[in-house]
């Protein structure tokens, strides 16, 4: 059996400088999966982009699916980090606007470079991080279920975990077939809007 790749950092920065050098390879990464795609990128391809020697990468990341690792931890902390704010921030809101800014949140995280988020989403189970986008979803999942028990009376479905499943799964499913079919997929404003209707004619009494 050969051996295990490695897909965790050697270790991470503590000083300012280290972390903008992590920050600097990181984005050579993106660049270099973007232009190359994962296969023919290396870590000696990535070192040159980065304008850093291979010894320095190495001291941080052991392999390419590390780096890949780092770079999709990277993405859903960003997005676990909006997805709180901006569930907070609709609290209080009416269905339609809290729904609307649900599907917004996942287009737009969506459509941050598109061609790195197909990279890095195909390499989700190769570098062993595909729970961790379980995660992100089962959070929205929680964050989701409590708005609509907050307006339990305006809804039509009762089991508001399944409604909480089948709401965060169309808007994820829909998000991700209009970044992988850019041209036959709607305009931006005109799928949000449909894709806004759909989930509250399914919702609303």
């Amino acid at each position: 059996m050969p051996p295990r790749t490695r897909t965790v950092p050697r270790k991470m920065p503590k000083q300012q400088r280290s972390k903008d050098t992590v920050d600097v390879i990181l984005a050579a990464t993106a660049r270099v999966l973007v232009k190359e795609g994962f296969d023919r990128a290396s870590t000696n391809r990535i070192a040159e982009a980065a304008g850093v020697s291979i010894g320095s990468l190495y001291q941080y990341f052991p392999s390419k699916e590390a780096l890949v690792a780092a770079l999709v931890e990277r993405h859903i902390e960003g997005m676990s980090a909006a997805l709180e704010a901006e569930m907070a921030a609709v609290a209080d809101a009416p269905l339609e606007v809290a729904l609307r800014r649900m599907v917004t949140l996942m287009m737009q995280a969506h459509a941050i470079e598109p061609e790195l988020h197909r990279v890095l989403n195909e390499q989700v189970p190769r570098v062993g991080r595909l729970h961790r986008v379980h995660e992100v979803e089962d959070r929205m999942q929680k964050l989701g279920r409590a708005y609509f028990e907050r307006r339990r009376s305006e809804l039509g479905p009762t089991d508001l975990d399944t409604a909480a499943f089948i709401v965060v799964q169309t808007i994820e499913a829909l998000t991700h077939a209009a970044t992988t079919h850019q041209d036959a997929a709607p305009a931006h404003a005109a799928l949000v809007d449909e894709m806004t209707n759909l989930l509250v004619r399914y919702l609303r009494k």
